[in-house]
C-alpha cells in the first residue's frame, strides 16, 4: 500500500511503498527535492528531517547521523521504508 510523502519546506508531495526507501520512491516520481548519492547510507547526502509519520528504519552510520540528530528527528531517506502518511523536510 502506498503512503502520501508530503516534503514541507519543498511544498510537493510523493507515494512511496513500505518497500520503497523514501529516496527510492522520490526518484521514481521525478522529483529533484534531495541530493542523490550511493542510495546504501554511505555518502549522507540524503539527509532529511522527519516531522511526522511512522516508519521503519535501517541502521545508519553515526558518521552521518550522529545519536543527537536522530533524537532531533534527523535521518537519510534512503534508510527509512514508510509505515504511514509521513511529514519530512529537506536539509540544506
Amino acid at each position: 500500500m502506498p503512503h502520501l510523502i508530503s516534503i514541507a519546506n519543498q511544498n510537493s508531495q510523493f507515494l512511496c511503498q513500505e518497500q520503497r526507501s523514501l529516496l527510492s520512491g522520490l526518484e521514481g516520481q521525478k522529483i529533484k527535492a534531495l541530493q542523490i548519492g550511493c542510495r546504501g547510507g554511505g555518502c549522507g547526502v540524503c539527509k532529511i528531517r522527519i516531522l511526522d509519520g511512522n516508519y521503519q528504519s535501517k541502521k545508519m552510520s553515526i558518521k552521518h547521523v550522529s545519536a543527537d540528530e536522530l533524537a532531533a528527528g534527523v535521518a537519510l531517506s534512503c534508510r527509512i521504508f514508510p509505515l504511514s502518511d509521513m511529514t519530512v523536510e529537506t536539509l540544506d
